[in-house]
């Protein structure tokens, strides 16, 4: 299903489902109160977003260290490898839904709910901001403990009002705070309105590196190889172009002859430096328009050439990486590798990357236009916060990382 086509689900379907779901939810409690117990086996909600899996990895590693039991994950089948790039959640525990079709997406919601009684899950944290599909499987999963972000007074987005611990979004902070405030709340004995009050440091979401064997590095040493013959790890410093962007939000692309640009000027500027166009294997196509336009040799269509678990190998072995505002953004800050991002209709403040990154961002008045309250959808139909951005201006910005090499 493509992503307006969700989104109409769940707003005609969620709203009425998670209005009536409040309704018999109230009355069971009114006869029947919840009893209060300490989480043991805890679920993490985070379904359509894979670079979400990445930025929450600090909140999970803080579960992990303050519960007896096990931490289990909920995600489409699409994004679930991204939560193996760092093994925080073991494999079993994890349970992918299929959003290929509304049927699929049924039968796998309703195999969900079994399996979360068999591995008896008392806690859950819904990390999604707006979805009221991840309402009702919070509701319905079996969990006594239900921690989300909740719109209290605000003009939000309807949920309904399933929670145990209602948290505060806080829109002025990263993502990644706002997902350890969700843990305080699961984790805190006593009872706060709103969670969670207290100051949560920068060291608290510093993210987990990925243990690379020296073997996976040979190995993509040798596929560049192959696809740039006579290539010199000692000679030939290599620099990652992704000018790719998931249909989530298309507002987030750069124009490809932008990207082309640039990489002639870093060509221009570095005599030895290999390109290497990076994308999943369906990106090809778009990944070799790039190539022919700036037709330099040294500019290899990559796309689909390394499985998505061998990107941190990669990601080690390049000088750094110029990117649009999308998962490889994250998925890289696992590494030591720098990454250049540029921003548009979201802001770096509460979306950037947790490793070594530069943002690029032009702080127009009207951005970042997308937020929890309108369901990350706008009406912009001319992205001059993007289009603002120009060749030069991204130059410059990684010039002087160009110049170390």
């Amino acid at each position: 299903m493509n992503v307006d086509t969700m989104r109409n689900i769940d707003h005609y379907t969620g709203v009425p489902l998670t209005f009536f779901g409040t309704m018999i939810k109230k009355t069971i409690e009114f006869f029947k109160p919840p009893k209060k117990i300490k989480p043991k086996n805890v679920l993490l909600i985070e379904l359509s977003e894979m670079g979400s899996a990445i930025i929450v990895d600090p909140a999970m590693r803080k579960i992990k260290q303050n519960i007896e039991g096990e931490l289990f994950f909920v995600i489409f089948s699409k994004n679930k490898v991204s939560l193996q790039l760092l093994g925080t959640v073991k494999e079993e525990n994890i349970f992918s839904i299929d959003e290929s079709s509304i049927v699929n997406l049924a039968i796998s919601s309703l195999k969900f709910l079994k399996w979360c009684r068999k591995n008896e899950i008392d806690s859950v944290i819904d990390l999604e901001l707006f979805s009221r599909f991840t309402a009702l499987l919070s509701a319905t999963c079996g969990a006594v403990n239900i921690v989300g972000f909740h719109s209290f007074h605000n003009e939000g987005l309807y949920r309904g009002d399933f929670l145990s611990k209602k948290v505060s979004y806080n829109p002025h902070q990263h993502i990644a705070k706002n997902f350890i405030a969700l843990v305080d709340a699961l984790l805190s004995e006593k009872q706060e309105l709103p969670y969670t009050k207290r100051i949560i440091k920068e060291d608290e979401i510093i993210i987990e590196k990925a243990q690379i064997k020296e073997d996976e590095k040979q190995n993509i040493l040798s596929t560049i190889s192959k696809k740039y013959e006579g290539f010199d790890k000692d000679k030939n410093p290599i620099i990652l172009v992704n000018s790719n962007a998931s249909d989530l939000l298309p507002q987030r692309r750069w124009d490809r002859e932008n990207y082309g640009d640039v990489i002639k000027m870093i060509l221009d500027a570095s005599k030895n430096a290999l390109i290497l166009l990076t994308g999943a294997p369906v990106e090809k196509e778009g990944a070799q328009l790039l190539a022919d336009y700036v037709d330099d040799k040294r500019c290899v269509n990559f796309a689909g050439a390394v499985k998505f678990l061998q990107l941190p190998a990669l990601y080690s072995v390049s000088e750094f990486m110029l990117t649009n505002d999308s998962g490889p953004a994250h998925f890289a800050s696992i590494t030591d590798m720098h990454t250049f991002v540029i921003f548009g209709p979201e802001t770096p403040a509460l979306y950037g990357s947790l490793g070594s990154s530069t943002p690029i961002y032009a702080h127009m008045s009207c951005s970042p236009c997308v937020s929890a309250s309108n369901h990350r959808k706008t009406p912009c139909s001319d992205n001059q916060c993007i289009k603002i951005i120009t060749p030069e201006w991204v130059f410059n910005a990684l010039k002087p990382k160009l110049d170390k090499i």
